[in-house]
């Protein structure tokens, strides 16, 4: 899990570009960012004793809840289940790949694929049942969507690694949209998706064709290292680690083709240890593909499975998308601008896209200056007002100056 530091900031520089359709017509309409937004734009900000209809339940608001009508318009939009769409067409290709590579005793697929969950959990699912402390600054609210103290929408698909874990699976995809406050440019936005996959080993599936495995162990108790959990013994750990890097090379391999140069980083996720993120070298440059490691044992033991070790991996779709098929700006994955759409209804899912651009006209600029409160505010509230207010269009912000008169008293202006 990655959290970035946000600074206080106030003057940004606002990237505007034209809508597709306007520009295909001959006109040039743009939206003024300090336009007063519909009053149905703001439909989700909080009132005494109101509530929030998702998904058909409803939420009651509190002091938590966050979540603007924008980011709520793209719940239930599903673009990984749109056929032919360009999340679609990935996470098809990696269910291809698994369903063939990975088949259970009686010819089955040995791993499930979940990808119609609800994108609305609760707090403990999305942290606790993680290990992320309470403390933790990947809970904040500056960068997360709340519905309220106790449910939220997903900040990744690992919310839902301990539910079925322990509905008692060993070897699962899940697929889902999630949500996260970021910064505004071509590689962030509020609602992206990813793809988990989880997979637990007994003893003997873990130690089956080595030699003497039989007097083999998963567990012992021993102290922690940057190698090894304390529960689990190096024979174990080196075997799983072997075993999921070695599942990830062959599917990026199936995905980006042979010959690809893969090293692998060590980094940190409070549910795996060790940890790693892939980077594969493409067109020249060192790209992070997915994150992965060595499950949690004290995770995988609370959810009922205290006889098994297991790996863990995720991915994001628009990021494998954007490398792949060479599409330059997240937005475009909401397009539906039959343009963007058509180049993508393939007959093979395995064939080669490259993405053509929609216009060529170039972007507008706006500069803005603004004050700011003296507390209770971040940089992501001032994101979420953009994308409210200026949807689509807007497809930069930066940070240009900032300034503090010493009279001001805490007040800062740009």
């Amino acid at each position: 899990m990655v959290c970035s530091a946000l600074r206080r900031v106030a003057h940004m520089h606002v990237y505007l570009v034209r809508k597709a359709s306007s520009v295909s017509k001959g006109h040039h309409h743009h939206q003024a960012l300090g336009s007063r937004p519909a009053a149905s734009e703001f439909a989700a900000r909080r009132a005494p004793g109101s509530v929030v209809e998702l998904l058909g339940k409803s939420y009651p608001q509190d002091d938590y809840s966050n979540l603007s009508q924008k980011v709520l318009s793209r719940v239930g939009r599903n673009l990984h289940n749109q056929q032919h769409h360009p999340l679609w067409l990935i996470k098809e290709r990696v269910k291809e790949h698994f369903y063939k590579q990975y088949v259970g005793r009686f010819g089955t697929p040995m791993f499930s694929v979940y990808d119609d969950l609800s994108p609305v959990v609760t707090t403990w699912q999305n942290f606790d049942s993680l290990l992320i402390p309470p403390d933790h600054p990947s809970r904040k609210k500056g960068d997360n969507y709340y519905l309220n103290g106790n449910h939220m929408l997903r900040a990744h698909t690992s919310a839902h690694q301990w539910d079925l874990l322990h509905a008692g699976l060993d070897a699962f995809l899940v697929v889902g949209d999630v949500y996260r406050r970021d910064q505004i440019d071509s590689q962030h936005y509020p609602v992206f998706h990813q793809l988990e996959g989880v997979r637990l080993f007994s003893k003997h599936e873990l130690f089956a064709g080595i030699k003497d495995g039989e007097s083999l162990q998963l567990f012992e108790q021993s102290s922690r290292s940057a190698y090894k959990q304390e529960t689990h013994t190096m024979e174990a750990t080196k075997l799983i680690e072997f075993d999921l890097k070695q599942t990830l090379i062959r599917l990026v391999t199936h995905i980006f083709g042979d010959g690809l140069d893969i090293r692998w980083v060590d980094c940190y996720f409070p549910f795996t240890h060790p940890s790693y993120e892939m980077e594969i070298n493409f067109h020249g440059e060192w790209l992070e593909v997915l994150g992965c490691g060595v499950m949690e044992q004290q995770l995988v033991n609370s959810a009922g499975a205290q006889d098994r070790i297991g790996w863990a991996f995720g991915l994001g779709l628009e990021r494998l998308a954007m490398i792949l098929y060479d599409i330059p700006d997240i937005r475009l994955f909401w397009s539906e601008d039959e343009r963007f759409l058509k180049q993508f209804r393939v007959s093979d899912i395995n064939q080669k896209v490259k993405f053509q651009p929609l216009s060529k006209y170039p972007a507008v600029i706006n500069d803005i200056s603004f004050w700011l409160p003296s507390e209770n505010y971040t940089e992501n509230d001032f994101y979420d007002l953009v994308r409210t207010v200026g949807g689509d269009l807007v497809e930069k912000v930066d940070l240009i100056d900032k300034f503090e008169h010493p009279k001001s008293r805490g007040k800062r202006r740009v």
